[in-house]
């Protein structure tokens, strides 16, 4: 049975666009009493106006402090959104591991402190699974990957996850929820993979259609609030039901694609990475690779969730509210398509 709607609740990485809307979400139910926002820094000033009530708290979660925000305010539930997938925007690899698995370890620790807390939900990612030739053609939540995360956001969920397991035998009497999510697609959210749909042209890599299973950020959104409001424990595949493949996803897109040799994919990611384009890490460029799908059933029947979004119709909401077209002029787009298959003609 569910329990009662949480009276206290702390998010974090409320700067973001899943932090902030959640608070956001979760501000607007009047049976919850508290809602606390937890940043490093402040959220855009529309997402903190949207956040209406939902107090925002500057605090560093790698700081051993959080303890003391979660327990003067007896904090019931926590829900951990702020892990992130890219080192661009988290100020280089080294300080996106740091607040992701360092600050991670701070936040468990200080709830494994606060006799307050009931219920922790962490927003975890699909790519733990990893993504190689010889993956199944579905994953569901007791599969493991045949090829370990080496490195990137993939290595540090798995991380979390494990650190999670260790918070819960500690601690049995608190909820926890893992959500594994596909890849965010949507006309709001910003992403390494919405920014490279809308490159003017787009790198695949030679010989490989990857197939994508999306989740919209509506559907998202929804997913967490219904995790933080009702107790749902375990381990749960969230994605949107259907796959693309990636030269269909290119084609609906209206972009055009330019396959390169697997040996030049490390040499284009630098290049659009100091462009400031898109900055890919190792395992999101396999993802582009071999793709990854996952199964739902617990989705929609233990947690009691159906997606509202197929993974083609959150691609298509994401295209026509983007209204994307080529960013960069005819001119400019006929001199990247040149350069990119240049290089990869010289380390074929």
């Amino acid at each position: 049975m569910p329990q009662p709607t949480p009276s206290v609740v702390l998010v974090t990485g409320v700067s973001g666009y899943l932090g902030g809307h959640l608070a956001a979400r979760l501000a607007a139910n009047p049976d919850i009493d508290r809602v606390l926002g937890v940043d490093t820094v402040p959220p855009p000033r529309d997402l903190l106006r949207r956040m209406g009530r939902a107090e925002f708290v500057r605090a560093d979660i790698r700081n051993p402090l959080i303890a003391k925000v979660i327990s003067s305010a007896s904090v019931d539930t926590v829900v951990h959104a702020s892990l992130s997938a890219s080192p661009g925007t988290s100020g280089g690899r080294a300080t996106m591991k740091e607040m992701n698995v360092i600050g991670t370890m701070q936040l468990l620790a200080a709830c494994q402190k606060a006799p307050s807390v009931r219920r922790v939900v962490l927003k975890s990612t699909t790519a733990v699974y990893g993504a190689s030739s010889r993956d199944p053609a579905v994953f569901d939540e007791a599969t493991g990957p045949k090829d370990l995360p080496s490195g990137g956001y993939a290595k540090d969920a798995a991380e979390i996850e494990g650190y999670l397991r260790g918070f819960n035998r500690r601690r049995p009497d608190v909820s926890t929820t893992v959500l594994r999510f596909a890849n965010f697609i949507g006309p709001r959210i910003d992403t390494v993979l919405t920014r490279y749909f809308a490159l003017p042209v787009v790198p695949t890599v030679l010989g490989y259609d990857a197939r994508m299973q999306l989740l919209h950020e509506e559907d998202a959104l929804a997913v967490l609030e219904r995790a933080a409001t009702e107790e749902l424990p375990g381990v749960f595949n969230v994605a949107a039901h259907g796959v693309l493949m990636l030269s269909q996803a290119i084609r609906r897109a209206g972009k055009v694609a330019v396959p390169v040799p697997s040996s030049a994919v490390g040499p284009v990611s630098r290049v659009l990475r100091g462009a400031r384009m898109v900055d890919f890490s190792p395992d999101q460029m396999r993802f582009l690779n071999f793709g990854r799908v996952v199964d739902l059933s617990r989705l929609v029947d233990v947690f009691g969730f159906e997606p509202r979004w197929t993974t083609t119709q959150a691609f298509d909401d994401f295209v026509h509210g983007k209204a994307l077209r080529p960013v960069l002029g005819a001119e400019r787009i006929e001199a990247v398509e040149r350069g990119l298959l240049g290089l990869a003609r010289t380390l074929r």
